[in-house]
């Protein structure tokens, strides 16, 4: 039902900052868990970040902890990554995930791939 349409992503330097942005329309609620994966050039899909419904509570992976910060404000329906201190080991495509029905940040890390609902993605690209 619900619709994800990622923004932000660019062409950025090493140390730079990007802020993404993840919009979303249809569905019936907006009170469930979001988050973010990326996949790098030859690389698996991995986890970024996670925030629940309420944004109160976040999870982020090693790699983004203390660099990354996931936000979301529910009256625009719209999830946020902002990303500083961006490394050239950043450079991925950012897809924004959506749970079902899960509304703790838990449900996104812990769920598989087919049950959450996917954006297009964006390019992240972090040159050295």
């Amino acid at each position: 039902q619900v619709q994800l349409v990622e923004s932000g992503g660019g062409l950025v330097q090493a140390g730079g900052s990007l802020r993404l942005s993840c919009a979303a329309s249809g569905g019936t609620f907006s009170w469930n868990a979001k988050g973010w994966f990326r996949q790098a050039p030859g690389k698996e899909r991995e986890f970024v970040a996670a925030i629940n419904w309420s944004g109160t509570s976040t999870y982020y992976s090693d790699s983004a902890k203390g660099r990354f910060t996931v936000s979301r404000d529910n009256a625009k329906n719209t999830m946020y990554l902002q990303m500083n201190s961006l490394k050239p080991e950043d450079t991925a495509v950012y897809f924004c995930v959506a749970h079902p029905t899960g509304q703790t940040f838990g449900d996104i890390v812990q769920a598989p791939p087919t049950n959450l609902n996917w954006g297009q993605g964006t390019q992240v690209t972090v040159s050295s």
